[in-house]
């Protein structure tokens, strides 16, 4: 079976990283973007870690109560058992858990992601092959040009005027997909005008 991609909001959820090293680093790095309230539990925790703003870190070994109220947990610990054991804890206790390196003990793996401002695209060859995700990742980061941001805001920004003066959901469609072409042919000919007259065009 495949992985569903769920795409959650983490801001402020707690997230439990057990380990301290380049590993839970880079796990780290690839969350904080999305704003959850990250706590670090290690006996040894690398410097990245600790100079990262915003972190609650517990320089000592792990603590069943450290995942108490959280909503996920990354287990990226150098210690197979004590991954063993955390995974086991957090499925008695219906945590989500991603153990590094370890697919059988995940409730759900990492993403290759693609970030660009509004755009959050997760690519996944379901644990098989990371290398194959990290060049297709790269390959859609050189795709994503400048004005991919520009072009969703202009969108996000007339959604409202598109439903209240065209009364079909297919007119509606034909507006969104004329404005899109427009963003996508040359961005700098859109204008509020330009959108008007589209609309008027459809109503």
């Amino acid at each position: 079976m495949g992985y569903f991609p769920f795409y959650i909001d983490i801001e402020n959820k707690k997230c439990v990283v057990v380990g301290g090293g380049v590993v839970a680093l880079r796990k780290i790095e690839k969350i904080l973007p999305f704003k959850p309230k990250i706590t670090v539990v290690a006996p040894e925790i690398c410097n990245e870690i600790t100079e990262i703003d915003g972190l609650e870190i517990h320089k000592r070994k792990f603590l069943d109560s450290d995942i108490n109220d959280a909503f996920t947990v990354i287990a990226a610990t150098d210690n197979n058992e004590l991954n063993a054991y955390i995974f086991k804890l957090c499925q008695e206790k219906n945590i989500l858990i991603n153990t590094v390196d370890d697919k059988e003990k995940c409730g759900f793996i990492f993403p290759a992601l693609v970030k660009k401002e509004n755009v959050t695209i997760g690519i996944s060859t379901e644990g098989k092959s990371p290398i194959y995700a990290r060049f297709l990742r790269e390959k859609i980061e050189n795709a994503l040009d400048e004005n991919v941001d520009r072009a969703i805001n202009i969108l996000s920004s007339v959604r409202n005027l598109i439903k209240r003066e065209i009364d079909t959901e297919e007119k509606r469609k034909l507006a969104f997909e004329q404005i899109l072409k427009l963003c996508i042919t040359d961005i700098n000919k859109v204008s509020d005008e330009k959108i008007f007259e589209i609309i008027s065009d459809l109503k």
